[in-house]
């Protein structure tokens, strides 16, 4: 009798679960969600799975919806961040490999297909990380849904934070207005986790179609430019992750100095550039802090490794703080439900976009993002000011615009800042501005990095290149007209 290969696949899956639940579990099969979350080492919803089960099943879901468009018309997830993310997918399957697993990999809606799958593995559960955002959110409610109708268990876990929920001195709901006291009362009360130790082998998987890995052509998208200017060649996954941690940490010193040279714009280790490894989970927060305590103990503790910890911490508030706030983070009013002055104006905007508004150091680091997927941290800050309180532009469209471009994206910390920067967020400083051409003359003094980016600028003088009103009508000839 000749079987179809669904039949035959149904066959082999019955065959190797009637030998797993031979052995004692309290789950003969668990499907593991990966998310944010693409790592082996500290990563609690595979450790769990692996402690309450005899076979675990890790998946990857590449949801459709990401390749779509935000509501003002840009690629929801740009070519630098899907090429990233796929880069990462790989590496963790390669990994789970050397464990003796593997991982499927589907395109789609993960409430559907994940459910789809448990139900064709006759799995017992699926375990996941929690989100913290809307349609994330929405996502894992649907699917709980689901997986409840057909009778699978399902549980799911907090790990994209230092600090975990249940751990703060507070709860969520009653999280400080201000970032200080948030920060002082978690440092003072709270404590960080050990991290879980990433699993030393897995059991094989059972008969399954593993699916394959997209391209970004199949995603829609096309190949990113490579830029020899950019200031790192940012790899997706694990490995590189830890690759990157140590070089910046032990191989060449540079915590040490990190306060001091954290608003750097040029050069690989002016900060760690670890965020966008954090963004999709391919290393954690809490390990990135043990590595910390580690320098400290065995060459140095100052100011600036303490920093660095620091920024960790901004990173959980504003992840804590969307789920406090939920969509008033992306509403135009912001967090504060604050009316605002402004407007949705498509030339103005793109002038900003492709670094065209005459400002030199505004449009060295939009070029510099719309090249690389990335940009400082001082130049987000000014360049999201000069949008909103320069131009009168309708922060969402920028917001928008960094979601689509940044290789480091993460959701929270994305819309908590421009809810600062536009004055709708939690910030105690009321009319927070950054005047382009101050800043311009503190951070890039001799006028370097707006040289590196707009060379035709190349021969005007330091005294002038930060004001474009003082250039002869051949220099902004050149450089192009000014907006305003």
């Amino acid at each position: 009798m000749k079987f179809s290969r669904q039949k035959t696949l149904a066959l082999e899956i019955a065959l190797f679960r009637a030998n797993v639940n031979s052995r004692s579990m309290p789950h003969s099969t668990v499907l593991v969600w990966f998310r944010n979350d693409l790592r082996l080492r500290d990563n609690e919803t595979l450790t769990r799975a692996i402690e309450s089960s005899r076979v675990v099943v890790p998946v990857y879901v590449f949801d459709e919806r990401w390749f779509g468009a935000t509501r003002f018309g840009f690629k929801k997830t740009g070519a630098f961040r899907a090429k990233f993310l796929l880069e990462t997918v790989a590496d963790l399957k390669r990994n789970l490999q050397r464990l003796g697993s593997d991982l499927a990999i589907r395109v789609g809606k993960p409430e559907r297909l994940l459910v789809e799958l448990a139900r064709d593995l006759r799995a017992d559960a699926v375990f996941f990380s929690e989100e913290s955002t809307d349609e994330e959110l929405a996502v894992e409610r649907e699917l709980k849904r689901a997986l409840t109708a057909q009778g699978i268990a399902h549980r799911s876990f907090w790990q994209t934070t230092l600090y975990r929920k249940e751990d703060l001195p507070f709860s969520v709901e009653r999280l400080p207005d201000v970032f200080t006291t948030f920060r002082k009362q978690a440092e003072k009360f709270a404590k960080v986790r050990s991290t879980f130790p990433a699993p030393t082998r897995l059991n094989p998987l059972p008969p399954i179609d593993l699916g394959k890995l997209p391209t970004l052509a199949e995603l829609g998208l096309d190949e990113p430019p490579s830029d020899a200017r950019a200031v790192l060649r940012f790899k997706g996954g694990e490995s590189e992750a830890w690759k990157r941690l140590d070089e910046y940490v032990w191989q060449t010193d540079s915590l040490k100095r990190y306060k001091e040279t954290r608003n750097g714009l040029l050069g690989a280790n002016y900060s760690s550039k670890l965020s966008p490894w954090l963004a999709n989970g391919a290393i954690s927060p809490r390990a990135i802090f043990e590595e910390v305590k580690r320098y400290e103990q065995e060459r140095v503790s100052n100011e600036s490794t303490y920093w660095l910890v620091f920024e960790l911490l901004w990173r959980d508030y504003f992840r804590f703080l969307s789920l406090k706030c939920g969509n008033r983070i992306f509403k135009k009013r912001g967090i504060k439900n604050q009316p605002v002055d402004l407007r949705q104006d498509e030339a103005t905007f793109r002038a900003w976009a492709e670094g065209r508004t005459g400002v030199p150091f505004i449009d060295a680091n939009m070029r510099e993002l719309s090249a690389t997927g990335f940009m400082s941290n001082r130049g987000r800050q000014n360049v999201a000011s000069f949008l909103v309180k320069d131009l009168k532009i309708d922060w969402r469209m920028g917001a928008e615009w960094f979601e689509s471009l940044l290789i480091d994206y993460d959701v929270a910390s994305n819309y908590g800042n421009w809810n600062y920067v536009a004055g709708v967020g939690n910030d105690p400083r009321e009319d927070r501005y950054f005047n382009p051409i101050r800043q311009a003359t503190m951070y890039d003094p001799n006028g370097d990095y707006v040289r590196h980016w707009i060379p035709e600028l190349k021969c005007v003088p330091a005294p002038l290149i930060h004001e474009p009103s003082k250039l002869s009508p051949m220099e902004q000839t050149l450089y192009g007209a000014r907006i305003g």
